[in-house]
């Protein structure tokens, strides 16, 4: 079986599409396949860039061109052009934090509101590590931090990293929650499209916001998916799966 091969048949598999992370986990399974080569991520990613076979859903997620019609279905895309503006974006980064942190050995919980939304088609709420948020601190300042879009928790129970995930509001309201939050040691990260970091940056300069403008990174999503990626490679190497 040849390489390009190998990664369609994992897609078939998979309902037709896949994250680039989850390519890496199971193509190398697959037996009779000669990547013959130092580099076999970089091989996968070249692959699914072929304009043949494949086709980009979201940064980091890549689809059978074969099964298209079958696939934009599944989440009740009707025009791929306005793929962004759809709320399941929102869902899929929040899955894509998720991965990550539990990949980095954190506890990670997503809100009570959010846990019947779907990264692709698994619930956030499977996809979590915990069901119950940690009582780190005070009752108030609890309820407000179990509101965040992802929580990492490190293996004392205590938090690790907050992420918001900022589709189409002005960043003000997951900003509030942080200031809220300022009195611990955590990171503190904001996940948009980068076409929203000017913005961004002007909510962030003012002075409602000056005790933790320096602790608040930017995130886009294709460095989030990205990231998921190395994490998901890193993760594979040190297994010393492939």
């Amino acid at each position: 079986m040849k390489q390009y091969e190998a990664v369609i048949k994992i897609m078939e598999e998979n309902g037709g599409y896949s994250t680039l992370g989850e390519l890496y986990k199971e193509v190398f399974k697959i037996e009779k396949v000669k990547w013959g080569t130092q580099t076999p991520f970089a091989s996968i990613r070249r692959i699914v860039q072929d304009e043949r076979f494949f086709f980009k859903l979201k940064p980091g997620l890549w689809a059978l061109k074969s099964r298209k019609e079958n696939v934009l279905k599944r989440f009740e895309i009707t025009n791929i052009k306005k793929i962004d503006s759809l709320e399941f974006n929102h869902s899929y980064y929040q899955g894509l934090l998720l991965e990550i942190g539990k990949l980095k050995k954190m506890e990670t919980y997503v809100p009570s509101q959010d846990k019947n939304k779907k990264f692709l088609e698994k619930p956030l709420g499977e996809i979590a590590s915990i069901d119950k948020f940690f009582n780190f601190t005070y009752n108030e300042i609890v309820k407000k931090a179990k509101t965040v879009d992802v929580s990492w928790f490190n293996e004392r129970r205590l938090p690790n990293s907050f992420f918001e995930v900022e589709h189409s509001t002005d960043f003000k309201n997951s900003l509030l929650k942080f200031v809220e939050l300022q009195d611990f040691n955590v990171d503190f990260r904001v996940v948009a499209d980068k076409r929203k970091e000017n913005l961004y940056n002007s909510i962030i300069s003012m002075t409602a916001f000056r005790s933790i403008a320096h602790r608040v990174r930017f995130l886009s999503y294709d460095i989030l998916a990205e990231l998921h990626v190395k994490t998901v490679e890193l993760n594979l190497i040190e297994r010393n799966i492939y």
